[in-house]
């Protein structure tokens, strides 16, 4: 793709306040340009003179939170020197950052400066909702809007089973978008980039769940390579290895990412407690302030499991979720571990001597 000008970088989201930020750059002489991908030691930066080929070596800190990532906004060399270096980038709006490993509390961000993080859900397969929870409260904390798209509609050929597991997700997801789309049959395209036609789209699921074949049919052209997923489960086979950005025809980006076999959650207390508003809200009218919805009195979240209001699936999803995202936080911060461990030992001391009570002091 070949860009006139720098107002050309307007349909990859350059807007005034990209501009006032780079304005210190500009004066060193350097290009602004977008991130189109990033491998080791190298990057594309999409500029205004087109694809610039840029070495890392100066966005490559020890911190891999604060490395170079597809989507990220550059400040590159201008054309002469050889090789061309990106100098900086500028700071990001939004970012989708998971943990790298469920025994590890390092960070990796997936895509930066994204509005709409758009998961992908195959229907080739069981829903999983647990795990559409832990994308979307990935996808909350980023910043990003989330949106939920049921991939492989065609294969569900009943309208009143159809509904029902949209109903299902829409329960999942409160206040998240959910659209049913095949990509094979073009049903559901158009909701699709009338909503990715404007600003910066990440597209997230497992691999097998279709998110090439999206990407493809999004684009207008085959820009991803497609395998089919194996019959035995579903699954599919990492046809996509990087992060790749796509400007798409009628406007807007999207970035394309590897099928992710794990979701670690990093740091995603106000994701979770989105993803899971209703039992925030129903929390909120519990006695106690600390309670754990499990047998203290007044507790309205157990309530609302007893009278069928609140599925217990959602409260232990929100319980494992809550238990993950404060281990992980815990590992990096010493203060909030230790404020963890005490708060454990009260709860435990305090479930113990509810114990001796009700068995009796000879016990």
């Amino acid at each position: 793709m070949q860009l006139s000008s720098s107002h050309a970088l307007s349909p990859l989201g350059w807007d005034s306040h990209w501009e006032a930020e780079f304005a210190p750059y500009a004066r060193q002489g350097l290009l602004p340009g977008r991130v189109v991908r990033v491998d080791r030691g190298q990057c594309d930066v999409l500029t205004a003179d087109g694809v610039v080929r840029a070495d890392t070596a100066f966005v490559t800190p020890n911190d891999p939170m604060r490395v170079l990532c597809t989507g990220d906004w550059a400040a590159v060399d201008p054309e002469g020197g050889s090789p061309r270096y990106v100098r900086a980038y500028l700071p990001r709006r939004t970012a989708f950052v998971r943990s790298t490993s469920s025994k590890r509390s390092d960070g990796q961000i997936l895509a930066a400066n994204v509005d709409h993080a758009v998961v992908a859900v195959s229907l080739a397969v069981e829903l999983d909702l647990g795990r559409v929870e832990r994308f979307l409260a990935l996808a909350w904390e980023s910043g990003a809007q989330p949106v939920v798209v049921l991939s492989k509609a065609d294969l569900v050929p009943d309208p009143a089973t159809l509904a029902h597991l949209v109903q299902d997700v829409e329960t999942t997801a409160p206040g998240v978008p959910v659209l049913t789309v095949s990509a094979l049959h073009g049903d559901g395209l158009d909701v699709l980039r009338a909503l990715t036609g404007t600003g910066t789209a990440v597209l997230l699921g497992q691999s097998g769940a279709g998110k090439s074949t999206l990407a493809n049919a999004l684009v207008g052209t085959d820009v991803m390579d497609v395998r089919a997923a194996r019959d035995v489960d579903g699954k599919g086979r990492h046809t996509t290895t990087t992060r790749n950005l796509l400007p798409l025809p009628g406007g807007g980006v999207l970035i394309d990412t590897p099928g992710l076999r794990g979701v670690g959650l990093y740091d995603a207390e106000t994701g979770v407690g989105q993803v899971f508003s209703e039992i925030e809200e129903l929390a909120a009218r519990c006695r106690f302030h600390d309670c754990s919805h499990g047998s203290e009195p007044g507790c309205a979240v157990a309530a609302a499991v007893d009278s069928g209001e609140l599925p217990v699936r959602r409260l232990e999803s929100y319980r494992k979720l809550v238990r993950e995202n404060q281990w992980i936080v815990a590992k990096t911060d010493a203060r909030l571990r230790a404020e963890i461990r005490k708060d454990w030992k009260r709860k435990g001391a305090e479930g113990r001597a509810a114990m001796r009570a009700k068995r009796g002091p000879w016990t």
